[in-house]
């Protein structure tokens, strides 16, 4: 009976603590439940983010979008002076460097100057068109990380309470409260982050679409200034 005994209580003893880490063992989406209320806010924070991206990307591949067939037809009939057809190819196409040159065209006859003028004019509210919302998103880069500092603030607070309340100061009494709270501060700078990476994408594409708006608007000036062949 001794030994029997003897075989069995290593065995119990050796199962307690799987089954004590099977018990603890938490689910992703109880974890983000634990953050508390503050995960409310840095959800609808996160779909903002991923909405705000989508548009706007899908808004600068649109208005970015210029073929090499559209430019070779442009100057080879700006060159060939039929201004007609190549304000008409202008008008058909849905990109910005195409509604800039057709402000240019528009504007033939006056004093290049102003050509220059209503060109840059048209390229600015083009640039405010694509920019558009990405300071919003910019500000949930900021505010994402505050909110989740935010929660992980109160819930220290609240544990701390808890303690001063219960007069327990064992670990798991500290530790329960703030381990979860932490979630809130993770949560808030992985939005962030996000929000910040995807900023950063699409002001690279703004900048590319302006290098390419500028590069529009000198050439078409650059054949203006040629000099009229004998």
């Amino acid at each position: 009976m001794l030994l029997q005994t003897l075989s069995v209580t290593p065995d119990s003893t050796a199962a307690t603590p799987v089954a004590a880490g099977a018990e603890k063992s938490i689910s992703l989406l109880d974890l983000l439940a634990a953050g508390g209320w503050i995960m409310i806010p840095i959800a609808v924070l996160l779909f903002l983010t991923i909405y705000l991206f989508v548009e706007r990307w899908l808004y600068l591949k649109k208005s970015t979008a210029l073929g090499a067939s559209f430019e070779a037809s442009f100057w080879g009939l700006v060159q060939s002076g039929n201004l007609n057809a190549a304000r008409q190819l202008c008008q058909n196409d849905s990109s910005a460097v195409s509604r800039v040159l057709e402000k240019g065209l528009s504007r033939i006859g006056t004093p290049i100057p102003q050509i220059e003028q209503a060109m840059g004019n048209t390229a600015q509210l083009e640039l405010s068109y694509m920019e558009k919302n990405l300071g919003l998103l910019g500000t949930v880069a900021a505010i994402a990380p505050m909110f989740g500092f935010l929660g992980t603030v109160a819930g220290m607070i609240r544990a701390f309470h808890d303690i001063s309340v219960s007069n327990n100061l064992s670990i798991g009494t500290i530790s329960g409260g703030i381990y979860e709270k932490m979630i809130t501060s993770a949560s808030g700078l992985a939005v962030g982050i996000l929000a910040y990476i995807l900023l950063t994408i699409l002001n690279g594409m703004v900048d590319r679409a302006v290098a390419r708006l500028q590069a529009a608007t000198n050439q078409f000036l650059d054949v203006l200034y040629q000099p009229v062949s004998a």
